[in-house]
């Protein structure tokens, strides 16, 4: 046993004891303020030690910076917002401005789709469509795997194209591409007790990461809402 007991007391106080005992005596360091000024702590950048107050200054300046680069982050999304809201409004009033030529509205409607928010691929298919649309492309005959698949939505896919019947109303873009990603908007009549879809909305993209299963659908369902809107006027009435 050692002779000196305050050493071996000493010995046996850990780190985490001591940091414990300055947790529960905030007036410690009130009472110390001197023992402050002599406290020496490595930089975190180099070799060197630096004082107490520095260190602090330093966590302080980090601290603001990553909250300056969080404001940045969200004054750039309320700007993307922003601008996508425009767009989304912009398209909304040239489908209503061609709702009152309906055979014109859903070469409008995809037209100006493609344009507002820069989309490569962009076509329709509606079935139970009036009599004097019916030899329009957009009425074109589908497979009833398609109307199967489209009443199962819940909500717009967003994925791979791995085949899908519906991608081939794309044709290639502009760029010669094919649709390697799809986003697929089933229309539903509004107001209509039975939600069975009457068409599909289709957007493509020769880009593999542009429509993602990952990726919200809030933004499209609104598309199909106000594309099933102004093209229910299109379909026969019972």
């Amino acid at each position: 046993m050692s002779s000196n007991p305050a050493a071996d007391a000493v010995q046996g106080i850990t780190e985490t004891d001591i940091a414990n005992y300055l947790a529960a005596t905030p007036g410690f360091f009130e009472r110390h303020a001197a023992l402050l000024a002599t406290v020496q702590l490595q930089h975190p950048h180099g070799a060197r030690a630096v004082s107490l107050q520095e260190r602090q200054a330093e966590m302080l300046r980090d601290k603001i910076k990553g909250l300056e680069l969080r404001i940045i982050d969200m004054i750039r999304n309320g700007q993307d917002n922003v601008a996508i809201a425009d767009r989304l409004h912009r398209w909304t009033l040239a489908v209503m401005r061609a709702a009152g030529a309906p055979a014109e509205l859903p070469e409008v409607l995809l037209r100006e789709l493609r344009h507002q928010f820069m989309i490569p691929q962009a076509s329709l298919r509606l079935w139970g469509v009036a009599a004097a649309f019916e030899k329009a492309e957009y009425a074109a005959a589908v497979s009833a795997d398609v109307k199967s698949f489209a009443s199962s939505l819940s909500q717009p896919y967003c994925g791979v194209n791995s085949g899908f019947e519906a991608a081939r109303w794309l044709g290639l873009s502009e760029s010669g591409g094919t649709a390697t990603s799809l986003a697929l908007i089933p229309l539903h009549q509004p107001g209509v007790l039975d939600d069975k879809p009457f068409g599909l909305l289709v957007l493509g993209s020769p880009d593999p990461t542009r429509y993602t299963a990952e990726m919200g659908t809030d933004f499209l369902t609104r598309v199909g809402e106000i594309a099933s809107a102004g093209l229910a006027g299109l379909l026969a009435t019972a």
